[in-house]
């Protein structure tokens, strides 16, 4: 059996997954999981991960899921490039650091000003309180903050010398607020620096096709069918405002 793949190229972390399997060769099935759909909650997805949420991958019986479990399953079973990855104690050390710090970091606030300044407005119809708004760019700003002088430093990567899972994780979370019209690297020099790095060690086309729905999101919108949304919109609303 094929390794397959549930992904839903809007989300971030399915992005990542997507990404490093294109980039190392590494033959899946692409499982459309429509997200703002619900799709997640349906039966047969269930059977795959309990959990509702995208990525899941099946292999053979096994299945798994959690993008970062994901990334370094395939990262020790396709035994690729070291550096994604590091053995050295030190490099991988630094890799979970950043892997550790992001949920709760940058993909909290990230995904936070997707929500605020498109979803939430465009199809739910509600209009984002200016304080919501203030303080959540306030969040994403001291999150990009720490990627630079943290994270960053003055390395070429994360990590170092080379890309890792942490510059890949790091980028899809970046690219989501800029989905919603938000120029997150506007005068943020070390941080474009870094980027147009990542994009060259990913390659423009793979970064682009991976990123080609979310940064259309703003003309999505304008033709998405907002009814399938509305039994979240409480849990949504209470989540975010």
């Amino acid at each position: 059996m094929a390794l397959e793949m549930y992904l839903d190229l809007f989300s971030q972390p399915c992005r990542s997954v997507y990404i490093f399997a294109k980039k190392n060769n590494i033959s899946f099935d692409f499982m459309k999981v429509s997200l703002l759909e619900g799709e997640q909650y349906g039966e047969e997805f269930g059977k795959i991960n309990m959990i509702r949420k995208a990525p899941a991958i099946r292999d053979g019986d096994f299945c798994l899921a959690e993008s970062i479990a994901i990334l370094k399953y395939l990262a020790e079973k396709y035994q690729t490039s070291d550096h994604w990855y590091p053995a050295d104690l030190q490099k991988r050390a630094r890799v979970n650091e950043y892997l550790s710090w992001q949920h709760m970091g940058i993909r909290m606030h990230g995904s936070k000003m997707f929500w605020l300044r498109l979803l939430i407005p465009k199809i739910m119809g509600v209009e984002v309180p200016k304080d919501k708004m203030d303080g959540a760019l306030e969040g994403l700003e001291g999150s990009l903050k720490l990627i630079e002088e943290k994270f960053i430093g003055d390395k070429p990567f994360i990590a170092g010398e080379q890309i890792s899972l942490a510059d890949l994780v790091a980028i899809v979370e970046i690219m989501q607020p800029v989905g919603s019209g938000l120029d997150v690297f506007e005068g943020r020099l070390k941080l474009s620096a870094w980027r147009d790095r990542v994009q060259v060690e990913i390659g423009k086309e793979l970064f682009d096709e991976a990123h080609q729905g979310i940064l259309a999101s703003q003309e999505m919108v304008k033709n998405m069918d907002s009814s399938k949304m509305q039994v979240f919109k409480p849990k949504i609303l209470r989540f975010f405002l």
